[in-house]
């Protein structure tokens, strides 16, 4: 007869602990599951994925907000970056001049030295096209008609195309008197924009430091430090590359300048020019200094002349941008062709050419600021030069790092 065992009465369920779990391993080593990692790897992708898809809509509603706000005061902004720009390019000459001068004048002496050698050239471009205009009126005729004659396909001459113009003109004159008044609108937005960038220029000069130091001081202490830390790391990257670049545009106008001479091109002085304004247009403004000085060439000379100096302007540019770029700009923009390329693209489509102009630059301090950030703030800040927000020199501790640029009372307000 067989005995069967006693059936226990179903009742609440007991708590099971660690040492009662049967399934329970002896291992002191193994981990403990999460519950997020229970409920499966595909609830934690979504979930990572969608706060990664928050953080990007979040980043993007803000730059649309910063160019929303910079189109409604463009030409505040346009003043403010060039007298960055400008800043940026006189500090090392009026570094020069405080050796003899004090600092206010030494600054303002620098900037009165740019006036005086752009006014200068721009004072020898036109006495030189006006004292030849007779001249080049006829060469760029003779050329027109050359050019006119060796296509295939029949266009007319110079004195056609003239009459055409006239006639043109009676028939659109309404139109033309419109864009000639938008054209000194935009020429009386430039003058002011150069004035107010000029005002900014002498104060961003002689007291950029305490302005800066102002600023910094007006933040939360929590923060003071990490704006530092990025406003020395944007301002070492933006003033590096706009001083490389202004020293590439002129080493490649001397060039052009040396070799549209040489090739006896009437307009050598103002194709430089051309050259030198257009290498502050990264990889787009070359080739169009390419273009325009063989264009010209042709139409002032022959077409052996204007291939060679195609040719020379290709060789200028190939120098442009496999030596002078990498040795002076490369550390400063360290960005990847790809992206200096979209960069340019985006800044044109959002600004025309003021985009494509700033787009690689800001691109550049964008990435610099961030890379500096997540190497991380205050523990790394010995690796910065010791400059502060004008360039200046930042007074460093007895261990050699730069002290900080806010003053214990400032951080105290």
């Amino acid at each position: 007869m067989t005995t069967q065992a006693p059936v226990r009465n179903a009742g609440p369920e007991e708590p099971t602990t660690a040492a009662d779990d049967t399934t329970a391993t002896d291992d002191p080593t193994a981990a403990v599951v999460p519950r997020a990692a229970a409920a499966g790897p595909a609830r934690t992708w979504l979930r990572a994925t969608g706060d990664a898809a928050w953080r990007l809509i979040g980043i993007a509603v803000v730059i649309g907000l910063v160019v929303y706000v910079i189109s409604l005061v463009q030409i505040a902004f346009v003043a403010v970056y060039l007298a960055l720009v400008l800043t940026a390019v006189l500090l090392p000459l009026g570094n020069l001049y405080d050796r003899a001068l004090p600092r206010g004048l030494a600054m303002v002496a620098s900037l009165l030295t740019l006036l005086a050698v752009v006014g200068g050239l721009a004072a020898y471009v036109v006495s030189t096209i006006a004292a030849r205009s007779d001249d080049l009126t006829t060469q760029l005729t003779t050329g027109l008609d050359s050019l006119a004659g060796s296509l295939p396909f029949d266009v007319g001459t110079s004195e056609d195309w003239l009459v055409d113009g006239g006639a043109w003109f009676e028939e659109n004159s309404g139109a033309v008197i419109d864009q000639a008044l938008q054209g000194a609108n935009l020429a009386a937005t430039c003058a002011t924009v150069i004035v107010l960038a000029m005002f900014l220029t002498v104060f961003f000069l002689t007291g950029g430091g305490a302005m800066w130091r102002w600023f910094i001081a007006q933040l939360p202490v929590r923060l003071q430090d990490r704006w530092e830390i990025a406003g020395r790391t944007g301002w070492r990257t933006f003033s590096g590359y706009t001083r490389g670049i202004a020293f590439v545009a002129l080493a490649d106008a001397t060039m052009a300048g040396i070799f549209l001479t040489l090739m006896g091109n009437p307009l050598a002085l103002p194709l430089t020019v051309v050259v030198f304004l257009a290498v502050f247009v990264p990889m787009v403004g070359p080739v169009a200094a390419i273009v325009i000085s063989a264009v010209v060439t042709l139409a002032t000379g022959d077409p052996t002349s204007a291939i060679i100096v195609a040719v020379g302007m290709t060789v200028i540019a190939q120098i442009d941008a496999n030596v002078l770029q990498p040795l002076i700009t490369g550390k400063q923009v360290n960005l990847h062709p790809v992206a200096m390329a979209l960069a340019i693209t985006c800044g044109t489509v959002l600004a025309g050419l003021l985009g494509a102009v700033i787009s690689v630059p800001l691109t550049a301090v964008s990435w610099a600021v961030f890379s500096r950030l997540r190497r991380g703030g205050v523990a790394s800040r010995a690796d910065d030069d010791a400059v502060d927000g004008a360039g200046n020199e930042v007074a460093k501790d007895d261990a050699g790092a730069p002290a900080p640029t806010t003053d214990s009372a400032a951080r105290a307000q």
